[in-house]
């Protein structure tokens, strides 16, 4: 029987930082960065997350990889705890592509070295089929089989990126969470990483958490629209709802601080 249900199910999920400093009190303050926010991302199908610079989307990301733990609420893949993965079974289902293509890779590795660690890792893949795989990786985020010999310094940033798609995708994952992936990257070439990542999908079914404080961006790529403030989700949507009449007053304000970068 087919699993139709959500590919990621996020269900009341708090994370809380303690604070450095003691407040005017005595007692340690304490940010609520995640706070209470549930969605969910079915199969094959694109969630947008908005929200300014602090707003907890990078932090909410990270929870759905298993980078952070959450304070209290749950994060289910495929129905499942992702505590309930161990580290390299949680990695074969998600993988997070980084906003800074060329910081996310070591600068001491060629680009081969950097497949093969997921290859043989997650995979295991003896070296003739890590190979053959890391040619068919570069062809398909569209880079010549050659430069899989090549250090990160030898690229553009929009290469880079590529490379880092490649490396998210070596570990075969169904979710692809990327973290403000075209925001270090010229307009023009954000065009080409939008289309490559739109081919991917297609092509290989994939679902994706997309993060981004660029309105436009999201509204090219997504099926539906999270926006966040302060940690919680005040409005969701579909991007023709969200970015033609939107109904939360922060969302509003986020359009009319973008003029022209998306639908008003």
């Amino acid at each position: 029987m087919t699993d139709t249900g959500p590919l990621i199910s996020i269900r009341n999920l708090v994370r809380v930082y303690d604070g450095r400093r003691p407040s005017l009190f005595g007692t340690r303050s304490r940010l609520r960065a995640v706070d209470d926010v549930s969605l969910d991302v079915p199969r094959g199908r694109t969630l947008g997350i908005v929200g300014e610079s602090g707003c907890g989307k990078s932090t909410l990301a990270r929870m759905m990889v298993g980078l952070l733990p959450p304070t209290t609420g749950e994060i289910l893949i495929g129905g499942k705890p992702i505590g309930g993965y161990d580290r390299r079974a949680l990695s074969r289902r998600i993988q997070m592509v980084f906003q800074d293509p060329t910081g996310s890779l070591n600068p001491r590795r060629t680009v081969r070295r950097t497949l093969e660690a997921p290859l043989a890792a997650l995979r295991g893949l003896d070296q003739r089929a890590r190979a053959q795989r890391i040619e068919e990786l570069m062809g398909l985020v569209g880079l010549r089989a050659d430069f899989a010999d090549r250090y990160p310094h030898e690229f553009s940033g929009g290469q880079s990126q590529r490379i880092g798609i490649a490396r998210a995708l070596a570990a075969e994952a169904e979710i692809l969470v990327l973290d403000e992936p075209v925001s270090a990257l010229d307009v023009s070439v954000q065009a080409q990483v939008l289309a490559l990542l739109q081919d991917l999908q297609r092509r290989l079914g994939l679902s994706y958490v997309f993060i981004s404080h660029d309105l436009a961006v999201v509204d090219a790529v997504a099926d539906e629209v999270a926006v966040m403030q302060r940690g919680r989700v005040v409005e969701f949507g579909t991007p023709d709802r969200i970015f033609t009449t939107p109904s939360h007053a922060y969302t509003r304000e986020l359009l009319a601080s973008h003029p022209g970068s998306a639908r008003a």
